[in-house]
């Protein structure tokens, strides 16, 4: 079965790459699986002006690389795979993934969420130029221009409203006639003088070459198609835990999170949870780090009564 870890963590974004690098310093032998980029969703923000250290920004794909060499410099070791699985034994915990099985004593899920996409023409394309998911991170950059939101929820709204803060207008497009967020967020939303909505409505396709430049939207009632010239996108049509191989093992809320203590320690022993894969989170890089340092914590206790 090969080299049996103290610590395995899923996920290599801030959580995960966070939870290695305490993990590795305190001698424990340490794993982290990650599937896709080392940095996780940060890696898609064109600059990061909200992390602390970094007074001028930083581009997401850089800081989730200076955390992963960080990492490894104190020995975490890491594996580009997609887990499949996950067993829990009496004498630890095996992950399967498309490169193999691995044990370990402990195991942290810092597996993330990922955006929901719209799925029209233009957005992978876009993104990161104007496309994007995360209006905290990329709110700023569009100072003064007219920005677009897609979404009706609390998320939509709320972030919509952060949004006033630096655009000169923000158009909320939603497919429904009236909005699903909350009526604190809808009150605030309609009071806001930066603020227009665009109801019936769904995007077609994401315009631009190098960077957005419109949208092409359609109102569902009346089939009637238009262009709507904008700076940037931000999309809240929803997220989904990445927790689909943990079902059945794992406990999980209604919405496929992981609940945890104060301690991130979920029903089960030996397993962590951090980051956007958790029930209740933030869903901030700079609280899924502090929440991968208390993983690794707790791990550490917990194996030292083992």
């Amino acid at each position: 079965m090969g080299i049996a870890y103290d610590v395995i963590i899923i996920g290599g974004g801030p959580a995960g790459l966070s939870a290695g690098l305490y993990a590795s310093r305190t001698m424990l032998r340490t794993l982290l699986i990650e599937k896709g980029i080392f940095g996780g969703q940060i890696t898609n923000a064109a600059l990061v002006e909200n992390y602390p250290g970094f007074p001028d920004g930083i581009s997401g794909l850089e800081l989730g690389e200076l955390m992963h060499q960080q990492a490894i410099k104190y020995g975490l070791e890491t594996v580009t795979a997609e887990v499949r699985g996950i067993e829990l034994g009496e004498r630890g915990k095996t992950i399967k993934t498309t490169e193999g099985e691995y044990t370990a004593k402990a195991v942290i899920l810092a597996g993330g969420a990922t955006f929901k996409r719209l799925g029209v023409p233009g957005e992978e394309r876009l993104s990161g130029k104007g496309v994007s998911y995360c209006a905290t991170c990329d709110g700023p950059l569009f100072k003064e221009r007219v920005v677009a939101v897609i979404g009706g929820g609390d998320s939509a709204v709320e972030e919509g409203l952060l949004l006033t803060r630096f655009a000169s207008e923000v158009i909320l497009i939603h497919r429904r006639a009236q909005l699903r967020a909350s009526r604190l967020f809808q009150e605030r939303a309609f009071a806001n003088k930066k603020m227009a909505f665009l109801w019936d409505t769904v995007v077609d396709e994401i315009l631009g070459d190098d960077r957005v430049s419109g949208l092409s939207v359609r109102h569902v009632k009346t089939g009637k198609t238009s262009t709507l010239e904008i700076s940037a996108v931000f999309i809240y049509v929803g997220q989904r835990p990445n927790t689909d191989y943990l079902r059945g093992r794992i406990p999980l809320d209604e919405e496929g999170r992981i609940p945890t203590n104060e301690r991130m320690e979920t029903e089960i022993k030996g397993i962590f949870a951090a980051g956007d894969i958790r029930k209740n989170s933030s869903q901030q890089a700079i609280t899924a780090a502090g929440e991968g340092a208390t993983a690794a914590l707790s791990a550490e206790k917990f194996l030292a009564k083992q």
